[in-house]
C-alpha cells in the first residue's frame, strides 16, 4: 500500500507567490490543508494576492521581499516561523526574463537576471535550511526547459536556468542527508504574464499555473521513500499564440 505524506497543516514558503506559477501552487497546497506564506518584491502586490486565495491570516501570510537580498530573504524565512511556527515546504519560484541579442543586453538586465533566478535561489535556500532541517522537508526549485535547451536572445536567462539546473541537483545530494528533498521542476509554456506578456485565451494550449500545482501537491504526497529529482513538463499538444 502507498503511503500519502499528509499535507494538512504542514507550511510553505512561496517565493514570487504573488502571481502566475507561484499562485497556483499556493491555490493547490490550500486546497490540501496547508498553510502558505507567499513574497513579491511589492507588499501590496502579496498582499492582494492573498486576499484573492480566500483565506485568512491563520492560513495565508503575505511578505514583502527580494530574493537577490540574503537579509530580506532571511527576514522572510523568520517571519514565516514567526507567524507559523514552523517551516516544511520552501519553493523557490520567483524569477524574471529578459531577452535580447547579446550585443544589446545591458549589464544591468543580467545582473537582474542571475541574481533573481541563480543567486535568490541560493538565498532563499540557504535562508530556509535550518528550518528544512529541522523539519525534514522539501526544496522545489521552479527552473525552464531553457535550462536544457538554448535559444537565441536567451544568453541571460539560458545561463540563469542552466545555472539553476545544476544548482538543484548538486544541492540534492547535499542536503539528502538531512532528510530533505529537492525537486527542480522545468516547465516550457506556461499561460503566465512573464515579461510584457499579457494572458488571453490564445494561451489556453499552454501549461498552466494550478498544472505545476498539482504537481507539486504530487511531489509532497509522494512516497517518501522516491524522489523524482528533476522533471520536465510540457504542453501536451504544441500550439501558437
Amino acid at each position: 500500500m502507498i503511503i500519502m505524506n499528509e499535507l494538512k497543516d504542514k507550511v510553505a514558503y512561496i517565493t514570487g507567490g504573488s502571481k502566475g506559477i507561484g499562485l497556483g501552487v499556493a491555490k493547490s497546497l490550500l486546497e490540501k490543508g496547508m498553510k502558505v506564506a507567499i513574497t513579491s518584491r511589492s507588499l501590496k502586490s502579496a498582499q492582494y494576492a492573498a486576499k484573492t486565495l480566500g483565506a485568512d491570516s491563520s492560513r495565508v501570510l503575505a511578505l514583502e521581499s527580494h530574493v537577490a537580498s540574503m537579509e530580506s530573504e532571511k527576514k522572510a524565512v523568520q517571519a514565516v516561523l514567526d507567524h507559523f511556527g514552523q517551516l516544511d515546504v520552501t519553493i523557490a519560484n520567483a524569477g524574471v526574463g529578459h531577452f535580447a541579442g547579446f550585443e544589446d543586453l545591458t549589464e544591468e538586465q543580467w545582473n537582474d537576471t542571475i541574481d533573481t533566478n541563480l543567486t535568490g535561489v541560493f538565498n532563499t535556500v540557504k535562508a530556509s535550511l535550518a528550518a528544512l532541517k529541522a523539519s525534514k522537508g522539501y526544496v522545489i526549485t521552479i527552473a525552464s526547459l531553457a535550462g536544457t535547451n538554448f535559444f537565441e536572445n536567451g544568453t541571460a536567462y539560458n545561463a540563469s536556468k542552466f545555472g539553476l539546473v545544476g544548482f538543484s541537483q548538486a544541492l540534492m545530494l547535499d542536503v539528502r542527508k538531512h532528510g530533505i528533498k529537492v525537486t527542480t521542476i522545468m516547465p516550457g509554456s506556461v499561460a503566465t504574464a512573464f515579461g510584457d506578456h499579457q494572458v488571453t485565451e490564445k494561451d489556453a494550449w499552454k501549461i498552466q499555473p494550478e498544472d505545476i500545482g498539482e504537481m507539486v501537491v504530487g511531489l509532497l504526497e509522494m512516497n517518501p521513500r522516491t524522489l523524482p529529482s528533476k522533471i520536465e513538463v510540457r504542453p501536451a499538444v504544441p500550439g501558437k499564440s
